[in-house]
């Protein structure tokens, strides 16, 4: 997922989809603990997917502080 749509994603909608991907993650740690895991770099582009949803939501976190401080 580019940078680019998930800062078109409401703040709920975000944070939807950071649910939607940890249970992914989730699901993908658990095949491969089991060994039915087919597509490794699956797991990879996973983390990194989160990593850019919880980074655009701290961006706004801190936004929004900054705005209050005003």
């Amino acid at each position: 997922m580019k940078p680019s749509e998930i800062r078109a994603l409401s703040d709920a909608e975000l944070a939807k989809k950071i649910n939607e991907t940890r249970e992914a993650l989730m699901n993908l740690r658990f095949q491969l603990a089991m060994g039915n895991l087919t597509d490794t770099a699956a797991l990879r582009r996973t983390r990194r997917d989160l990593a850019r949803l919880l980074t655009i939501q701290r961006e706004r976190q801190l936004a929004k502080t900054k705005e209050a401080s005003r």
